[in-house]
């Protein structure tokens, strides 16, 4: 159901409120650009600092934005499991396309308890649901065994699997056949080789068409899919140089796709050094930004 180049879009923000005009113009840039999908409010978007009012607001720029165009697929999980049921009710009938949910975060769920926990929003609330194992974030693995259990509830249709591991996406699909997504931009390509169906992308925010390029061109034309990987795989790492998404909000600045770098506390701007260290980088999207749109990206420092 879900398949492709998925964008982890970024929240754009000004003066601690989100930034519409930015946010439009992104989406926009996602439509003619290839993008199969968009995640508001998930980790890149800030969700743990995003209130319910921006949340929904978030999500109805979405969906008239794109909503007609590609599936719109916010992140609606919390670690509390009736929270999570009011956030996917208010997606649902929002009129979102799904919901992605993160494995419960600080309380650490056995097995057991992520299974109930995925069962009660499954069966709570009619709408496909993409699960989403991030250990870097949460503490916990879901292993394949419990997502083979989950992948038998008809609305849990896929998974975006960022545990850092080729091999975990090889055991999730010896055991079941739900849809698996990268959730590691540098991953997407080996785990596509094993049977992936796409990416949820932080990239994608700077290179929507180089991403969605990528994983377009496999498996039909593999050499050029490991050649745009190849490209695009020095700066997939430049955008975790600091905690996502303060580099992607850098970068995205400099190259004027949204009007600031803003994040919101207890994240703050990258450091100098960071900048100094993601200077290369910066050329390399400006140089890739140019060659597809054929008119220059913003020059560093102007407005």
């Amino acid at each position: 159901m879900f398949t492709g180049s998925i964008v982890a879009i970024v929240t754009p923000m000004k003066d601690g409120r989100l930034d519409e005009t930015s946010l439009r113009r992104l989406l926009a840039l996602h439509r003619e650009s290839g993008t199969s999908g968009v995640v508001p409010a998930g980790c890149t978007g800030e969700a743990a600092t995003l209130g319910s009012e921006e949340r929904a607001r978030l999500l109805d720029v979405c969906l008239e934005e794109v909503g007609d165009d590609m599936p719109v697929i916010p992140g609606t999980g919390s670690n509390s499991t009736a929270e999570t049921i009011r956030l996917t009710e208010s997606a649902r009938k929002a009129g979102a396309s799904g919901a992605l949910l993160i494995t419960p975060y600080y309380n650490k769920p056995s097995p057991e308890g992520q299974y109930q926990h995925y069962r009660a929003v499954a069966e709570t609330v009619d709408i496909p649901i993409v699960l989403y194992n991030v250990p870097s974030r949460t503490g916990l693995n879901m292993l394949p065994e419990t997502v083979a259990r989950l992948s038998e509830i008809e609305n849990v249709v896929a998974i975006k699997e960022a545990s850092g591991s080729v091999d975990q996406v090889s055991a999730i699909l010896e055991l079941c056949d739900i849809t698996v997504l990268s959730g590691d931009d540098p991953l997407t390509l080996p785990m596509m080789a094993v049977g992936a169906r796409g990416v949820v992308s932080v990239l994608a925010n700077v290179l929507p068409a180089e991403v969605a390029a990528m994983v377009a061109a496999y498996p039909d034309d593999p050499a050029r899919a490991r050649d745009l990987h190849r490209t695009l795989r020095p700066l997939m790492r430049a955008l975790f140089v600091e905690t996502n998404p303060c580099p992607a909000k850098y970068a995205m600045a400099e190259l004027g796709l949204i009007e600031d770098e803003e994040v919101r506390r207890p994240l703050a701007p990258i450091t100098e050094e960071s900048r100094r260290l993601m200077a290369p980088a910066l050329d390399a999207f400006r140089k890739l930004t140019e060659a597809h749109s054929g008119r220059p990206a913003r020059a560093a420092g102007t407005a």
